[in-house]
């Protein structure tokens, strides 16, 4: 038993290390990135349509939620109308990178191993390294870059949806009007607020990237191999998120 927990820690810990070297490796190829702008920006289109119609949803009842559990408990008070302070400044700092986060997690990261992981199990990547061509600029940089790029689009998006589904539960269940509503919005939002945020999205989006696309290049086994780094991508994106999420509320805040 020891040792089979033993040997997860050393497997773990290879994880991170395997993912950061591809991650700086990535980062050593940007000045080289117009070369894949073709590719770049189809994968930032299938980053973005893949996650719009689930980030609407998420967006909307996120925010249509969040108002009505805090409009209840504000109405005993008489102070309902501090739901318009109360969702925007939760959806800008940490709902809105957050879910998107792992909505980008679930759809795009997973899809990112199970591709290179089908490449690396059918020997396509070593292919690649025959004909000289490098994996990390081939495969890597148009997929992390991508991401990194969308993620920040999409949390705004998210964002915007959040704030006006928490304005329609505002005005059709707590008697607050709309104008009301986008004044304690506007008045409350602060720069810090909005560029926290997306900086948060940019970080998990390139987490989220990094961890996809370095588990597919460790898959092994064939298509069970390609299974498990993809159910391995959707946990660790998950882990990584919350404990970042953490790391830099506390840089922009402290």
């Amino acid at each position: 038993m020891i040792f089979r927990y033993a040997n997860q820690m050393v497997a773990s810990i290879e994880g991170i290390g395997h993912t950061l070297i591809l991650l700086t490796r990535t980062l050593l190829w940007i000045p080289w990135l117009w070369r894949k702008r073709a590719e770049t920006v189809a994968q930032m289109a299938t980053c973005a349509f893949g996650g719009f119609p689930v980030a609407m949803i998420v967006g909307m009842f996120s925010g249509m939620v969040l108002a009505l559990q805090s409009g209840y408990t504000l109405q005993k008070w008489g102070q309902e109308e501090l739901i318009a302070i109360v969702v925007p400044a939760s959806m800008v700092r940490e709902m809105g990178p957050v879910m998107t986060g792992f909505i980008l997690a679930g759809l795009v990261g997973s899809t990112m191993a199970a591709e290179v992981g089908t490449m690396n199990v059918s020997e396509e990547i070593e292919a690649l390294e025959v004909m000289s061509i490098n994996p990390v600029y081939f495969l890597a940089l148009p997929r992390i870059v991508a991401l990194a790029l969308v993620a920040p689009l999409l949390t705004i998006y998210v964002d915007l949806i959040g704030i006006f589904g928490g304005a329609f539960v505002g005005d059709r269940i707590l008697n607050l009007s709309y104008t009301t509503y986008m004044k304690h919005t506007l008045d409350t939002l602060e720069l810090k607020d909005i560029y926290s945020g997306l900086l948060k999205a940019l970080v998990f989006g390139t987490l989220i990237s990094s961890v996809g696309v370095s588990q597919g290049m460790r898959a092994r086994g064939g298509a069970e191999g390609v299974g498990k780094a993809t159910m391995r991508t959707v946990v660790i994106s998950f882990v990584y998120i919350l404990i970042f999420d953490y790391i830099l509320t506390w840089m922009v805040y402290q």
